[in-house]
């Protein structure tokens, strides 16, 4: 009895889960996008480390299987970033304006093409192609696209995750605005966290992917003429 009542009385030993068998439950867990949406200049910037980035997310798309939607021009950042998802093997979607297609292409354009009537419909059009939205350094059009759908989340209209690729800081001080926002009640901290920032592609797309099931968003929302 004694015996038995000693073997009773050991704790069953742990085992371990293998860091390989971890890694792949946490690999079930991230949002599977199909297309993201990539806002960027048509300028390729003074520093290389843009153009880097550049090309590293079109290669991190095409190696997690996403497709590119993007604003169709062959020159800057929007051409370095298409042509590496082009010849990685990646589908890629370029909605350009006709009013600006003499403008922002130059020669070939990688991937389908679609013309659209003017800018409105540019920004609704691959709203609605996309499952993310990713911003690599940019001007004003990149910030302008950046912010407005930044706002439609903050409305309800769509539910996508919104990345900021901070490559050398270069939006440090758009997220110090948003910050001081925050801090003066014109932006709830809850409506700061629909930005996503990291410094490289594969930290952004990581943090975009974590903390949410593959589900099939309404797009009927986005259609260009539910967008003023």
């Amino acid at each position: 009895m004694d015996q038995e009542h000693e073997q009773q009385a050991v704790a069953p030993v742990p085992v371990p889960v293998p860091a390989a068998a971890a890694a792949a439950e946490k690999e079930k867990k991230k949002k599977k996008f199909r297309r993201v949406c990539v806002f960027c200049g048509s300028s390729p910037g003074k520093r290389s480390s843009y153009q880097a980035a550049a090309v590293q997310l079109g290669q991190q798309l095409v190696e997690r299987g996403m497709d590119l939607v993007y604003g169709g021009g062959s020159v800057g950042l929007m051409g370095l970033v298409s042509r590496a998802v082009h010849d990685g093997g990646g589908h890629v979607l370029g909605v350009v304006p006709k009013a600006v297609l003499p403008l922002e292409l130059i020669g070939e354009t990688p991937g389908e093409l679609k013309p659209v009537a003017g800018m409105h419909q540019r920004k609704a059009e691959m709203a609605r192609h996309s499952d993310a939205f990713i911003a690599l350094p940019g001007g004003y059009g990149t910030l302008e696209e950046l912010l407005e759908v930044i706002a439609w989340a903050q409305l309800g209209i769509h539910s996508k995750p919104v990345g900021l690729l901070n490559v050398d800081g270069y939006y440090d001080p758009l997220l110090a605005f948003v910050d001081k926002a925050v801090h003066e009640g014109f932006v709830t901290p809850a409506e700061r966290s629909i930005i996503v920032d990291a410094h490289t592609p594969h930290d952004l797309l990581d943090k975009l992917q974590v903390d949410d099931d593959d589900d099939d968003d309404d797009d009927s929302s986005l259609a260009p003429d539910h967008i003023a």
